[in-house]
């Protein structure tokens, strides 16, 4: 990730300022208070959001001129997972991300059951979708983002709404996935503590980033 000068404009009105970050770490949190910066940071990853100015490049590739690249090697998980169940089948959800890969059908099938193992769902192939818990919903977003095996995961607040358990089991999955680098914007302490590097964000800039006990350690004693 190389990001230089990096000013995004929504409507007129200035979101980030000057951002200039550089960094090849595999696990990298993002914090800072509501309205600082940080989800729109990440949007411009994988051109949800696209640059008013500066330079931004995510895994060698231009998140604006290549975004087509950009979409098929970064993730994104957002913190409600409703936005990402479109199929009413659990099976049908996850086969839905794979779709336009040039894989059989019983390639499709092999991967969904083994995603769904990987995740902790297996057996509920065939359930609805709707009916899973708020916890399974977010686990089966993220199964649909890691299936694609994209080389980047992109995760904007994914523990938001979830108890402690499904939490953890949400963190370890993201986490714990030695093939791809994860950046995750979270407001929870421990999660941010469990990554490489951790980069904090205020009034749109980014105002502090290293080790991630430090800067969350800062940001905390900065609060009001």
């Amino acid at each position: 990730m190389d990001y230089e000068g990096v000013d995004v404009d929504l409507d007129g009105v200035p979101v980030l300022r000057d951002v200039g970050f550089r960094s090849d770490a595999r696990r990298i949190a993002v914090v800072g208070a509501n309205g600082s910066g940080k989800s729109t940071f990440v949007r411009t990853l994988n051109g949800l959001v696209r640059p008013s100015a500066g330079r931004a490049r995510v895994l060698g590739l231009d998140p604006v001129a290549d975004g087509a690249a950009v979409r098929r090697h970064v993730g994104f998980v957002f913190s409600n997972p409703d936005v990402q169940l479109i199929l009413p089948t659990v099976g049908e959800d996850l086969a839905l991300s794979l779709r336009g890969q040039g894989l059989s059908k019983a390639e499709i099938a092999e991967r969904v059951e083994r995603a769904l193992e990987d995740i902790g769902l297996a057996g509920r192939r065939d359930e609805s979708a709707y009916a899973l818990s708020g916890g399974q919903k977010q686990l089966l977003a993220l199964a649909g983002v890691l299936i694609r095996r994209p080389g980047l995961v992109v995760a904007d607040e994914p523990t938001a709404f979830l108890d402690a358990a499904n939490a953890r089991r949400i963190a370890d999955r993201l986490l714990e996935q030695d093939e791809r680098a994860v950046v995750i914007v979270t407001h929870d302490p421990a999660l941010a503590r469990r990554c490489d590097v951790a980069i904090r964000f205020d009034g749109g800039r980014l105002v502090d980033e290293g080790e991630p006990g430090r800067v969350v350690a800062d940001y905390l004693a900065a609060l009001p």
